[in-house]
């Protein structure tokens, strides 16, 4: 995994303030490989309630957490009751890891 225990803390600490500290966030996509270079990061918040907003929250999640990262690309994908499941959901279920 190619994220530091410091930036670990300040993605869980946005997603905290943000979306609650019952969210579960998991990363996948490049950033869990070693072997290759750059990459955004990549993120997949589980919410248990229903979501009002989703767009808006994603939005504020990746440019706070962008901003905790020192301006690194984020992306969010957000998962919840009220929410349709796509195939992205469920690859980083599988190949995720949680933060």
């Amino acid at each position: 995994m190619r994220l530091s225990r410091k930036q670990v803390e300040a993605v869980r600490r946005a997603v905290d303030e943000v979306a609650g500290s019952s969210a579960r966030v998991r990363l996948f996509g490049s950033r869990l490989r070693d072997d290759v270079r750059g990459g955004d990061v990549d993120l997949l918040v589980t919410l248990d309630q229903p979501i009002e907003a989703p767009a808006w929250m994603a939005a504020r999640l990746e440019a706070r957490i962008s901003r905790a990262l020192e301006g690194r690309s984020v992306d969010v994908i957000l998962k919840g009751p009220n929410l349709a499941s796509n195939p992205l959901q469920r690859i980083a279920e599988e190949q995720g890891i949680d933060l």
